[in-house]
C-alpha cells in the first residue's frame, strides 16, 4: 500500500448538503481521509433508486411490473424494464444520468471550501458511481440484460468524460462502485453472464479503462446493504481477494485503490487469510471494518485480525452511511479517525 491517509469514505453521508457533508469530513477527519465525496445526498441517497427516471423516459423500454429481490432485507418491490415490442436495441440509447452534473455543481462547492482552507490542500473530490452490471440487474429484466448493457454503458462513459472535461484531472477521484458482481459470484443473485470472476472482472476493467490516465480510479466491493443486511454472507475475504487480484492484473491502467468489506461477526483470524495474497499490491488497500454497532472496540479487534495476513492497509465501513440516522455520523467519523492512528504508515 502506499503511503496515502488511512481513511477511505465510501460515498454516502446523510446531511442535508454537499456543503455540511465536506464541512463535518473536514471537522471530523481533516486529511486522514485524502479523497471527499459529496455524500450522495438528496434524492442519491439510496443508491442507484434516483435513476428511474433513465428508464422510465426511454421510449425503447416498457415496465413490466415491480419485483422483491430475493436476500434483499429492506422488502422493496422494484420497477423492472423491458425491451419493447419491436424496439431494435442496437439504436437504443440512453439520455443524461445526472452523475455528470451533481458532481460538477458539488465541485463547485469542493472547490470554494478548499479555496478557504476549510478542506485540507492534498484532498481530492470523489466521485462514487455504479457499475453497468448493477444498473442492469436493479432495472432490467434478465432476458434483456445483455442487449441493453451496451447502450447503458455507452451512457456511463459520457458522464465519465463530462466529468474529466469540467473539474480538474488532479482535483478528481473516481470510484466504481462493484456490488451485484461481487454478490453473484457468491451464488446471492443471477447475472446475465456464466464464468462470473472472469467476465465481471473484465467489464470493470473496461470502466476503469474510461477513466483519463491523470484522475485517480478506485473500486469499492460491497455485499449490499438493503435493510441493514448483507444481500448473501460472505464465508470469508476469499471473493474479494481474487477479484482484487484479477483486476489489478487486467486493469488497462493504474487502479488507485481497493475497498473489501469485513463483516462485523470476523473474530477468527480466518476470515481474513485470504488477504495475505494481496501483500505488496501496488495500489491502496481498505478493509470495510468500521462499523458504529460495537464501536472502536469491535473495530480495533477486527483491526488487529487483519494484520495477520495483510500487515498494510487502510481502513473503512463496508458500505455507505447513507441509511443511517444523521446524528450518528459525527461519532461514526470520530471511531474512524481514533482507529486511523493504528494504521498510519
Amino acid at each position: 500500500m502506499s503511503h496515502a491517509a488511512p481513511v477511505l469514505l465510501i460515498g454516502s453521508v446523510p446531511l442535508e448538503s454537499s456543503e455540511s457533508v465536506f464541512r463535518a469530513l473536514a471537522k471530523h477527519l481533516g486529511d486522514r481521509a485524502s479523497r471527499y465525496p459529496d455524500g450522495e445526498t438528496g434524492e442519491r441517497t439510496n443508491w442507484v433508486r434516483w435513476q428511474r427516471h433513465l428508464f422510465d423516459g426511454n421510449p425503447d423500454l416498457v415496465l413490466t411490473g415491480t419485483q422483491k429481490l430475493s436476500g434483499f432485507q429492506d422488502n422493496l418491490a422494484r420497477p423492472f424494464y423491458a425491451l419493447r415490442d419491436g424496439a431494435d436495441a442496437a439504436k437504443l440509447r440512453f439520455g443524461e444520468m445526472g452523475y455528470a452534473a451533481t458532481a460538477i455543481e458539488s465541485f463547485k462547492v469542493f472547490a470554494r471550501l478548499k479555496s478557504a482552507g476549510v478542506i485540507p490542500a492534498g484532498v481530492k473530490f470523489q466521485v462514487s458511481l455504479p457499475t453497468v452490471v448493477s444498473l442492469l440487474t436493479v432495472y432490467v429484466a434478465l432476458k434483456d440484460r445483455a442487449a441493453v448493457e451496451p447502450a447503458l454503458e455507452a451512457a456511463m462513459r459520457r458522464e465519465v468524460e463530462e466529468m474529466a472535461a469540467s473539474i480538474p484531472e488532479n482535483e478528481l477521484a473516481i470510484q466504481w462502485d462493484f456490488c451485484h458482481e461481487v454478490i453473484g459470484q457468491d451464488g446471492g443473485i443471477d447475472l446475465h453472464f456464466a464464468d462470473i470472476m472472469e467476465n465481471a472482472t473484465s467489464r470493470l476493467c473496461g470502466l476503469l479503462g474510461c477513466i483519463p490516465a491523470n484522475v485517480e480510479a478506485g473500486v469499492h466491493m460491497c455485499y449490499g446493504d438493503p435493510g441493514h443486511k448483507h444481500v448473501i454472507e460472505p464465508k470469508d475475504s476469499a471473493t474479494c481477494t481474487g477479484f482484487t487480484t484479477g483486476i489489478l492484473a487486467k486493469s488497462p491502467r493504474s487502479v488507485n485503490w481497493v475497498h473489501i468489506p469485513i463483516p462485523r461477526g470476523w473474530k477468527q483470524s480466518r476470515y481474513y487469510e485470504p488477504l495475505s495474497k494481496l501483500q505488496g499490491a501496488r495500489t491502496e488497500v481498505y478493509l470495510g471494518l468500521v462499523h458504529h454497532t460495537d464501536g472502536l472496540e469491535g473495530t480495533m479487534e477486527r483491526l488487529a485480525l487483519a494484520r495477520q495476513s495483510l500487515p498494510n492497509f487502510g481502513i473503512a465501513t463496508e458500505c455507505g452511511f447513507g441509511r443511517r440516522a444523521p446524528e450518528t455520523v459525527p461519532q461514526l467519523l470520530d471511531i474512524h479517525r481514533a482507529a486511523a492512528t493504528a494504521v498510519t504508515p
